[in-house]
């Protein structure tokens, strides 16, 4: 979206089209998944209709979905290796070719990077190979809850437990980690991440160890087994090893309380397991093994794993269901658009923090009911917030979504902004700016409070009249001169097989 304005409209970069006149948009988008293990692109075509004040994706039509990449790497040390960069940016102008999509047609996108492939030291390089998209993608770096969170939605999990009114645990399977959820009633209601993979060890095509991870060396270990670049390893040892790592993920899976050595892999607090689910479906390249929708092995444990993890979990008694999305559950499928004005009860200082693009949202669950606020509570479930979708080692601002509820006194103001602050804090110390989106007319009345009473030096954006959720990321543009509103800009993440507001099946 541009920051240009003629006759108080706003435009859609590129297409300079008028939101006030048009009640259609037709956009192309591009979704692109980085892991661990593989690597693809997916182009949709979207439809966005006008829905009162904003856009609503009503159609998503997928133009072209591009052959799994195994990740490409190359060798950055002495047991180190990076992305290959070079060789990725070729297969991704390839598949723009196959899709006859100039780059320069496409208005918004999502590239996502998950698994051990964030944690590649040139991780930050790959993300570059898009800058000239800057101003039209939402990038993500997913960590482990947030890629556990996304696998639940992509696969369906969530859509499923509200279906069949069930309990569906979604364990997603890739090449470094495995991510399980917990879905209930449409919403995620725990999540875990656990480091098995089907290549913490690959191997060459004479079956010689290529690359190790150190989890890869870790079970090997554990199953007497040694594992040598370039040296073939002992096919029992091999067996023992997947058995392993099958019984570990297979104890996060089920139990309440863990073995020393399990705990020791989980890379999230453990699920609460608190009773079996109803249902359980598998996500994940590992997954294409499990329901027999790939033969081919690709030099890696993913065939053994999915047949020792689907034994472990036929025993222990859940309906075991095909996903919506196997593979590709975390791939985002585009950017859904929409687009809110922010009336004039709102509050900005200084006026150069706009405008701010690509903004994370969290709706922390603030207790606001009662008539005394507690400030501590109210920091706690912004924490919670923060570390439910990675968000919490402070390094990019974020946009706080909160419904008002009760009497806008100064004492309830004060506890809701001061615990606000200071559940924030990560983020504050580092001179982010604080960013604050109500549902109601109450959006000054907060950032003033904000400013003037808790004296923070950050720099205070907070608008109201908009309503967010979580996977939304937004653009808030410059005040416009007129009205004293500022434009925003609502790209919410589209999950293939999802039920999302206004899509059409």
């Amino acid at each position: 979206m541009s920051d240009d304005a003629e006759g108080g409209r706003i435009f859609f970069s590129n297409i300079r089209r008028s939101l006030e006149l048009e009640d259609e948009i037709r956009l192309v988008s591009v979704g692109i998944d980085i892991g661990s293990s593989t690597s693809h692109l997916v182009f949709s075509r979207l439809v966005l209709e006008r829905l009162d004040n904003r856009y609503v994706v009503s159609e998503r039509t997928i133009v072209h979905e591009s052959e799994v990449l195994l990740t490409p790497y190359v060798e950055a040390g002495v047991h180190d290796v990076a992305i290959d960069a070079a060789a990725l940016g070729n297969f991704i102008d390839g598949q723009y070719d196959k899709a006859r999509i100039d780059r320069a047609l496409i208005d918004t996108g999502a590239l996502i990077l998950t698994g051990v492939a964030v944690r590649r030291h040139n991780a930050r390089a790959i993300g570059e190979l898009f800058a000239e998209h800057a101003g039209k993608f939402v990038s993500v770096s997913a960590g482990d809850g947030l890629e556990a969170t996304l696998a639940a939605f992509g696969s369906g999990a969530a859509a499923r437990s509200i279906r069949e009114s069930a309990r569906v645990m979604n364990v997603d399977i890739g090449g470094g980690t495995s991510k399980i959820a917990v879905c209930v009633a449409g919403d995620v209601a725990d999540i875990t991440a656990v480091d098995v993979g089907a290549r913490i060890v690959c191997f060459d095509a004479l079956g010689r160890v290529q690359r190790v991870e150190e989890s890869g060396r870790r079970f090997a270990a554990e199953a007497g087994l040694v594992l040598e670049v370039g040296q073939k390893p002992d096919a029992q040892g091999l067996g023992r090893m997947v058995a392993c790592m099958a019984d570990r993920l297979f104890e996060v899976i089920r139990s309440t309380s863990l073995d020393a050595g399990t705990a020791e892999l989980v890379r999230l607090a453990p699920l609460r397991n608190e009773r079996k689910p109803d249902v359980v479906t598998f996500s994940g390249g590992v997954s294409e093994y499990v329901y027999g929708r790939e033969k081919q092995a690709f030099g890696d444990l993913g065939p053994a794993l999915a047949v020792a993890i689907l034994e472990r979990v036929r025993t222990w008694g859940p309906r075991i269901e095909a996903p919506d999305e196997g593979i590709r559950a975390t791939v985002v499928g585009a950017s859904q658009y929409t687009v809110q004005v922010s009336g004039s009860t709102i509050f900005v200082a200084p006026m150069s923090a706009l405008p701010l693009r690509n903004l994370p949202v969290i709706t922390p669950d603030l207790p606001l009911d009662d008539e005394v606020l507690d400030a501590g509570q109210i920091a706690a479930a912004v924490r919670s917030a923060l570390r439910r979708l990675d968000l919490h080692e402070g390094e990019q601002a974020v946009a706080l979504c909160y419904c008002w509820r009760g009497s806008a006194t100064f004492a309830r103001l004060d506890a809701c902004c001061r615990g606000v602050i200071g559940g924030l804090s990560s983020l504050l110390d580092r001179g982010l700016p604080l960013v604050l989106v109500g549902d109601n007319d109450i959006g000054g009345l907060i950032g003033i409070h904000c400013r003037e009473e808790t004296r923070l030096r950050n720099a205070v954006v907070s608008i109201d009249g908009i309503v967010l959720k979580e996977f939304d990321f937004i653009d808030i543009g410059e005040m416009l001169e007129t009205s004293g509103a500022v434009p925003v800009v609502i790209k919410s993440l589209v999950f293939p097989g999802s039920a999302a507001l206004g899509r059409t099946a």
